[in-house]
């Protein structure tokens, strides 16, 4: 009789825990979904193929400027032909 009551206490308590994970509120809801929403939104308002390009280049400014050069796996930017060959006669 013992047995019986130690394996319904046991799995009552688990069930009990799991019906109160279930039913909260925050279970579903992943902050950085709706973050990663918002900054779609913002980027499908630039309706002009010049204006998505121009943000384009700010973001890709934006995450060299803050990235870490000593970083592995981080690459800088590379110089076009022109900007070279600008800086090579300087």
């Amino acid at each position: 009789m013992i047995d019986y009551f130690a394996l319904a206490l046991g799995h009552g308590l688990i069930a009990i825990a799991l019906l109160r994970l279930v039913l909260r509120e925050g279970l579903d809801a992943d902050p950085l979904i709706g973050a990663i929403q918002s900054e779609t939104a913002d980027h499908r308002k630039a309706t002009t193929t010049a204006g998505r390009n121009a943000a384009r280049r700010v973001r890709s400014a934006d995450e060299v400027e803050h990235s870490d050069p000593d970083e592995p796996g981080v690459q800088t930017p590379q110089r076009s032909r022109t900007n070279r060959a600008k800086a090579a006669h300087r």
